[in-house]
């Protein structure tokens, strides 16, 4: 990563501190013994290492402990955050644009456990380039869309609970989420015909989606909808 530079008070070029990227994942669930979201990003680690400036968590699938480990990892304070989540059935990244404010299971019979927070704002709207991340994903051969919003389940929690820890104090931090296909080896492993990606072309899409970050401006607040 290429780090900005500026004159300091002794008059001669000093390196900035890099941005401050927060990357998360899930760990599996149900029958799924990985996660494609955590699989997608240790290979990318693998591949390129730590860069400068990223923090990466892998996250419980259990509300109560989620909202715990990201409010005191939110506290170290981040330009960005980019969580990461699985998403069955996808044959491409899905770009997420809303965080709703509603925690709930659509399968049957389904269950509607309430809002996530109460007397919040119906939703968040992300500052991410969207656009601009969809065209280098597409750039780089990854498929990927844009979704108009993260569901309801944990995923949806995440995005939602960062958005809204961040405009109750006030903060500035530009917030996305990203869901991932399976993996080959998952669908493989699930004894079904179900689309995936090979792990490699995941972590590439990581990539792509951070360098799309380093080259936003985070001045801007993000977005309720009320």
């Amino acid at each position: 990563m290429l780090r900005c530079k500026s004159f300091c008070r002794h008059g001669f070029l000093a390196e900035e501190e890099p941005l401050k990227i927060l990357v998360t994942a899930f760990e599996p669930y149900d029958q799924w013994r990985s996660n494609s979201s955590w699989d997608a990003l240790t290979e990318f680690l693998r591949e390129h290492g730590l860069p400068p400036g990223v923090t990466t968590r892998r996250y419980p699938v259990d509300f109560d402990l989620l909202n715990e480990r990201l409010s005191k990892d939110l506290e170290r304070g981040f330009d960005f955050v980019l969580h990461l989540g699985q998403s069955p059935g996808s044959c491409a990244i899905h770009l997420e644009a809303i965080a709703v404010n509603v925690a709930g299971v659509t399968h049957a019979p389904g269950h509607l456990f309430g809002p996530i927070v109460k007397d919040a704002p119906v939703a968040y709207q992300t500052r991410c380039p969207l656009s601009k991340m969809c065209s280098e994903l597409h750039g780089a051969g990854v498929p990927a869309s844009i979704s108009y919003h993260a569901g309801t389940y944990l995923c949806n929690a995440a995005m939602f609970l960062s958005h809204h820890w961040h405009a109750v104090r006030n903060r500035e931090c530009t917030i996305g989420f990203a869901h991932m296909p399976l993996t080959l080896e998952q669908s493989i492993a699930s004894g079904r015909e179900m689309p995936a990606l090979p792990v490699k072309e995941l972590a590439k899409a990581i990539q792509c989606m951070l360098n799309v970050l380093r080259g936003t401006t985070t001045d801007q607040p993000s977005t309720l909808l009320a």
